[in-house]
C-alpha cells in the first residue's frame, strides 16, 4: 500500500498537474480578493510552484506563498519576488553547475561553471548572519553525515522571514540509495523532526513539505527563540 501511495507520477501526469495549477491559480488571482492587484506571476513545473515579480512588503509575500501552497499538487513554492523593489539575496548551496535559477549566489566545494565562491558545507558558511532571503538545498543534504549542522549555519543566515527549500531524494525511492555517495535518507517525516529538536536548538517553521514519490521537499522559515510554533492542525498538513 505505501508503494502504490507514493508511486512517482509520470511526466504526462505531472505535465497534467502543472496545467491544472496553472488555471487554479489564475482563478486564485481572478476570485480571491486578497490577491487582486498582487503583481506576482506564477509558474508550475513537476509540481513547484516558481513566484515572480513584486510586493509591496514581507507580509504580502508570506499571503501569496501561503495562498498558493494550498493549492491541491503544490509540492514546494520557490520565490525570487522583489520586496519594496529589492532583489532577493538567493544562496544555491553545493549547486555544481546547476544553479535553480541564474542569477544565485552558487556555493561549492569544488570549481565548476556557475559557482561564485568555495566553501565546505560540512562548517560555517562564509556568509554574514542575517544577510540571505533565500537558500536552495537541492540534492545536498543526503551527501552529509550530519546535515544538521548545515541546517544550524542556514538558520544563522537567512533574514528573519527568509526560506530554506530543501530537495533530497526520498528513502523509498530507488534515487535514494542507488547513488553510493548518499550517506543519510530522507523522509517528509525527517522535516517535522527537524522542526522539532531538543530545546535550545535553531528553530524552524514547516511553510511546506511534500513527496511526490521520488523526491521529499520542504519550505522552512527560521523561528526566533520568541517566536511562536506551529499550530497541530498546521502540522497535520504535512506531517504524521
Amino acid at each position: 500500500m505505501v508503494a502504490q501511495l507514493h508511486r512517482a507520477p509520470s511526466g504526462e501526469r505531472l505535465r497534467a498537474i502543472d496545467e491544472f495549477l496553472g488555471m487554479a491559480y489564475a482563478d486564485l488571482v481572478t476570485h480571491d480578493s486578497r490577491m487582486r492587484g498582487t503583481a506576482v506571476e506564477a509558474r508550475f513545473d513537476r509540481g513547484v510552484a516558481h513566484l515572480t515579480g513584486d510586493v509591496t512588503d514581507a507580509a504580502e509575500l508570506r499571503m501569496v506563498r501561503d495562498l498558493v501552497g494550498r493549492l491541491d499538487g503544490v509540492l514546494a513554492v520557490w520565490s525570487q519576488v522583489r520586496v519594496a523593489g529589492r532583489e532577493p539575496v538567493i544562496v544555491d548551496l553545493g549547486c555544481g553547475a546547476a544553479k535553480q535559477y541564474p542569477d544565485n549566489l552558487g556555493l561549492d566545494l569544488r570549481v565548476a561553471p556557475g559557482v561564485d565562491a568555495q566553501a565546505d558545507l560540512s562548517g560555517p558558511l562564509p556568509l554574514a548572519t542575517d544577510s540571505v532571503d533565500v537558500v536552495f538545498t537541492v540534492h545536498i543534504l543526503e551527501h552529509l553525515i550530519d546535515f544538521l549542522t548545515l541546517v544550524d549555519e542556514i538558520h544563522r543566515v537567512l533574514r528573519p522571514g527568509g526560506v530554506l527549500h530543501v530537495m533530497s531524494p526520498w528513502w523509498g525511492h530507488v534515487n535514494a540509495v542507488a547513488d553510493p555517495t548518499h550517506v543519510r535518507l530522507l523522509d517528509v517525516q525527517t522535516i517535522k523532526h527537524m522542526c522539532d529538536r531538543h530545546p535550545g536548538a535553531p528553530r524552524w517553521y514547516p511553510l511546506h513539505a511534500g513527496c511526490d514519490g521520488a523526491s521529499i521537499f520542504a519550505d522552512l522559515t527560521p523561528l526566533g527563540p520568541a517566536d511562536p510554533g506551529p499550530e497541530r492542525g498546521h502540522l497535520a498538513r504535512f506531517f504524521d
